[in-house]
This record gives C-alpha cells, structure tokens and sequence, in this order.
C-alpha cells in the first residue's frame, strides 16, 4: 500500500507553501528519515524527511504553491 506525502503544516499560521524542488526523482529509490523535497513557506525553505522508505511517485511539480495537506506525492 502506498503513503501518501502530504504538504505539512510548519508553522501555526502556515496555510499554503511553495514545493521548492524534490531531492529524489520520480521512480526513484527514498529512505525513510533521509530528505525528500525542499518546502518554502512565508518565513522560511525546510527540507522535509521521507516517512517511509519505497519508490516515489510524483504528482506535482516544483515551484508551485499548494494548501497545507495536499498530496505532493506517493511512495509504494
């Protein structure tokens, strides 16, 4: 079964955040705990960790700006 990667919240106001880029490519091999894309919000750019380790599936593309839990991607 896949889990899903979803936009989190880093902040208390934070409402939406640029997916600045993805460190690994799509099809490609993550390792839980090991940096998986880099997120922008109003204050700061934090690289977010892989909660599982799998294959990534991108759904959506850097440099756009999406909601707090919207689903960037998947690995299985």
């Amino acid at each position: 079964m896949a889990t899903e990667i979803i936009l989190p919240k880093l902040g208390f106001s934070m409402n939406e955040g640029m997916l600045s880029e993805w460190l690994v490519a799509d099809g490609g091999a993550v390792t839980a705990g090991e940096p998986l894309f880099a997120l922008e919000s109003d204050k700061s750019t934090q690289e977010v960790d892989a909660p599982v380790s799998g294959t990534l599936k991108i759904l959506k593309q850097p440099g756009e700006t999406y909601e707090v839990g919207t689903v960037l991607g998947e690995i299985s």
